[in-house]
């Protein structure tokens, strides 16, 4: 049963080359059933059932249960007449089972997971040279297992590395913006000291981000509200004032996440420096557009203010940058009632190739 567990084969999907062996194993011997079964603790699962309906049977009749406790093939030529079967309901009952030939699906260290079987419900004999091919074919159910066993401990190994790489590139980026702050704290000229302390504060927020977007065992797209919901939390904690989240059910494309955090850390810092509370973040879907907001409650806007020209900060211009490479428009007005400011970033749902940050 640790064997079952491991190869993680029962309750998944219908699965198109279990599908073709057994189909091709009801064509190979004229038979009008072909089972590759799993015999589980109390049951015995149909990874693939050809020519019968149901997906499981219980342990107790099912004849498989019995075809694993041997390494050869289990025979019943004529099962009203075999001893082992002749008290089997499937034998006795209205199935009316009477020819049944199973070959163990073994696993390379010796375990027997369940078997690939054919059925009738007529008497007939079978020869060496076709148990050989059943043989054959229940090695091909054990290679595509174990095929499937290596995929997904490669899939594991590799989750676990890129996990480690995310940690230590988190690290180092939490190095570098803590070595700025020291050095902007050495008796340099203010606007040095500024601008370290600025590249710092930079540093930290892609690491942030970066945590972020990885903070889940399997990194892929995720829920916005999940996301943004984490972010906004830390870097409310960071600038000591609320960070409101106005959020739909979308889903972030993985390769989206990044660039949007980096964007809502950009507007979110400029709403504290040049705003006032609340500091609101919302994200939106409309006709296969998103929209990515920040709005405060300061004094808004100069009225000559185009914020496709304003050169006057780097954050600006970081997220123009970043809102150009996901394919969108980066706008500003003065929040409703002219009180505050909101930016907002509207591009398409799906993400453009090359995107690199």
């Amino acid at each position: 049963m640790a064997a079952v567990r491991r190869y993680d084969i029962l309750d998944t999907p219908p699965d198109g080359m279990f599908d073709r062996v057994t189909a091709m194993a009801a064509r190979r011997f004229d038979v009008p059933i072909a089972i590759v079964s799993i015999v589980d603790t109390d049951r015995i699962w149909f990874k693939s059932h050809h020519g019968v309906p149901v997906k499981q049977i219980d342990r107790d009749p099912g004849l498989c249960a019995s075809a694993i406790l041997g390494d050869d093939a289990y025979i019943l030529e004529n099962a009203a007449k075999d001893v082992r079967s002749l008290a089997n309901p499937l034998v006795a009952g209205e199935f009316g089972l009477r020819f049944y030939a199973a070959v163990p699906l073994r696993t390379l260290d010796g375990y027997n997971l369940g078997t690939l079987c054919i059925l009738d419900k007529e008497v007939r004999a079978i020869d060496q040279k076709q148990i050989d091919d059943l043989k054959d074919m229940a090695s091909i159910v054990m290679d595509h297992l174990e095929l499937r066993l290596s995929a997904q401990r490669a899939i594991a190994t590799s989750k676990m590395l890129a996990k480690e790489i995310d940690h230590r590139v988190m690290n180092s980026l939490q190095f570098v913006s803590s070595m700025l702050t020291m050095q902007g704290k050495l008796p340099h000229a203010s606007q040095a000291v500024a601008e370290l302390k600025d590249a710092a504060n930079r540093v930290a927020a892609v690491a942030r981000v970066h945590r972020h977007a990885y903070a889940q065992d399997v990194a892929g797209d995720m829920l916005a509200s999940e996301y943004l919901g984490r972010l906004c939390a830390d870097i409310s904690g960071i600038v000591s004032a609320p960070v409101q989240l106005v959020c739909g059910n979308g889903i972030i494309s993985h390769a989206l996440i990044q660039p949007i955090g980096l964007i809502v850390n950009e507007l979110v810092m400029n709403a504290v420096k040049h705003g006032a509370e609340p500091i609101t973040v919302s994200y939106q879907e409309q006709s296969g557009m998103q929209e990515l907001a920040v709005s405060d409650r300061g004094k808004g806007l100069p009225d000559d203010f185009d914020v496709s020209q304003s050169l006057s900060g780097l954050g600006m211009r970081v997220v123009r940058a970043l809102s150009a490479q996901l394919g969108g428009q980066l706008y500003a007005a003065n929040a409703e009632g002219n009180k505050g400011t909101r930016f907002s970033v509207k591009f398409p749902a799906a993400p453009r190739s090359g995107l690199h940050y």
